[in-house]
């Protein structure tokens, strides 16, 4: 018998084996890396979208990257189910990398490359997203100027005048005005 961490014996027998752990960690492996290939394809269409300022394209994919983001929700929190289980059964739980490390060999060879696809792919994520991100800015930095030139018909005021104050200031900010 082993002791969890609330102190209540666990049966040896009650403990997952190697092969049940591999199958449970493969298993969300799997899941994730069809959900991270989803994503690097919706965030490949939402780049060459936003890159077209095609807003009705990008309204069509709210739908479909709201599901995608709610399936990774799940994963993570299955994810976590699974590395909690693994601390209360003595194992490390930091992440699946050393939660795999503490079965035997042969387990080991089979998750680690699934492990470092997921690791990789995740990195990829993370960079579309960011590029996504920029993309944006830039076409929210446009709209700003042109709006901004809409509002002062292309005429922009000097910040700092030779006769001292200028004819505009803020009028909420400075008492003055």
């Amino acid at each position: 018998m082993k002791l969890n961490d609330t102190a209540v014996p666990v049966a040896a027998d009650e403990l997952p084996s190697p092969a049940e752990w591999e199958r449970r960690i493969g298993d969300l492996l799997e899941r994730l890396s069809t959900v991270q290939k989803d994503l690097l394809s919706l965030l490949a269409e939402k780049g060459k979208l936003l890159a077209n300022r095609d807003t009705d394209g990008l309204k069509a994919l709210q739908s479909r990257e709201t599901r995608l983001s709610e399936r990774l929700a799940t994963l993570h929190a299955e994810r976590e189910r699974l590395l909690v289980e693994a601390e209360k059964r003595g194992k490390p739980a930091r992440d699946l990398q050393a939660l795999s490390a503490t079965l035997p060999a042969a387990e080991r060879r089979r998750l680690r490359p699934r492990i470092r696809e997921a690791r990789g792919t995740s990195r990829l994520l993370h960079h579309h997203s960011l590029a996504s991100w920029v993309l944006v800015q830039r076409q929210l930095l446009h709209v700003s100027q042109m709006i901004e030139i809409v509002a002062t018909g292309g005429k922009k005021s000097p910040t700092y005048l030779k006769s001292g104050l200028p004819e505009t200031s803020g009028a909420l900010v400075d008492r003055a005005v």
